[in-house]
């Protein structure tokens, strides 16, 4: 019995990676994911359910928060990616990235990249959501290691910082 083994062709992927154009030669159906860290070399993006039920692999992708392993390579073309890497700016680290260091939410660290992009997301898109809504915006992303207490309360802090009122 022979085995036919059918090969992929290959696309050049032209998008925008942590705000730098970015090209690289890859199959349209790989997962981003695998995209990020085998072809490009981004270790900060994380795959552990490799079924987008974890978080772990949590990006930016047009600033909206989406799960890299179950995104195609193929779908990313012209668009924009955010990982954890492209979060800090000029070497000052973002407001969410801060205050998990503040709370000390970040125990393993294997979760966490995917759980500050989700809460950037959450935060730089619901300004008038209730600090309750931190629970809702959270639920996709899942962390073995805490009781969610401190990633939540760093969250908080987080959003209570960029959308507090302007001082008089």
């Amino acid at each position: 019995m022979s085995t036919t083994k059918i090969e992929s062709q290959k696309m050049e992927l032209t998008f925008t990676l942590n705000g730098k154009p970015c090209v690289v030669e890859v199959e349209p159906e790989k997962p981003l994911l695998e995209v990020l860290r085998m072809e490009i070399g981004l270790m900060g993006t994380k795959g552990a359910c490799l079924e987008g039920e974890c978080g772990s692999c949590t990006v930016l992708l047009d600033g909206k928060a989406v799960n890299s392993c179950l995104v195609m390579a193929g779908q990313v073309q012209g668009r924009e990616v955010t990982t954890i890497e492209g979060l800090a700016k000029d070497g000052t680290l973002d407001v969410v990235q801060e205050k998990f260091i503040e709370t000390g939410a970040a125990q393993c660290g294997y979760c966490t990249p995917g759980l500050i992009l989700a809460a950037k997301y959450f935060i730089d898109s619901m300004p008038d959501a209730s600090e309750d809504d931190v629970i809702s915006a959270l639920e996709g992303n899942i962390c073995r290691c805490t009781g969610y207490n401190k990633i939540v309360e760093a969250v908080r802090l987080a959003y209570r910082e960029v959308h507090r009122p302007p001082e008089d």
